[in-house]
C-alpha cells in the first residue's frame, strides 16, 4: 500500500535518528493511510445520496425500528452528543429523509422517523454500502480475516483502556 507522504517523511526521520521499532512505526502508518482511504472512499459513495458517514448511521438506526426513535436515544446509540445528533437531523430533514413527530405517548417529546423518501434511500444505500464493505475485503479468506482480527485486538490492546 502507498503512504501518505506525510508518513514517508516521517518514517525517513525515524529513520535518520536510529529510533527502535521503525517497522513498527511504518506498521502504524500503513494503518493509518488504509484508514483514511477507507474514511474517503465511504465518504465519496455517500456523499452523492447527501449523506455523510452521521447522517449514515442515523438513517441506518431508524430503518430498524418502525415506531422512530427519540433524538436521545439516537444520539446514545450512535455514539454521539445530543446536539451532535440535531444537526445531523438537522440535515436529514433539510433532505426530506426524515421528519419530527410528537411523541403520542408525551407531546413534549418528539420521535423520528423515517419518511418514504429516507426508507428508499435507505434501502438503496445499504444495498450500496454493504457490497462495497464486502468488497473491501472479498480477497480474504476466512482463515485470513480471523488473523486478521486477532492481529488488530492484539495491536488494540496496547492501547490505554
Amino acid at each position: 500500500m502507498e503512504l501518505e507522504q506525510k508518513y514517508n517523511a516521517l518514517i525517513q526521520e525515524a529513520q535518520r535518528r536510529n529510533l527502535p521499532d521503525v517497522d513498527g512505526i511504518g506498521l502504524c502508518f500503513q494503518t493509518l493511510s488504509l484508514a483514511a482511504a477507507i474514511d474517503r472512499d465511504c465518504a465519496r459513495l455517500l456523499a452523492p445520496h447527501g449523506l455523510s458517514e452521521g447522517r449514515f448511521v442515523l438513517l441506518f438506526l431508524l430503518d430498524a425500528t418502525m415506531d422512530g426513535l427519540a433524538p436521545n436515544v439516537l444520539a446514545e446509540r450512535a455514539g454521539v452528543s445530543r446536539a451532535t445528533v440535531t444537526g445531523l437531523l438537522d440535515g436529514l430533514e433539510r433532505e426530506a429523509l426524515i421528519e419530527r413527530v410528537a411523541d403520542d405517548n408525551d407531546r413534549r417529546a418528539l420521535r423520528i422517523h423515517l419518511t418514504r423518501k429516507g426508507r428508499q434511500t435507505a434501502k438503496k444505500v445499504f444495498d450500496q454500502h454493504g457490497r462495497w464493505i464486502a468488497g473491501l475485503f472479498g480477497n480474504l479468506d476466512s482463515n485470513e480475516r480471523r488473523q486478521l482480527t486477532v492481529l488488530l485486538d492484539k495491536v488494540a490492546g496496547n492501547l490505554p483502556r
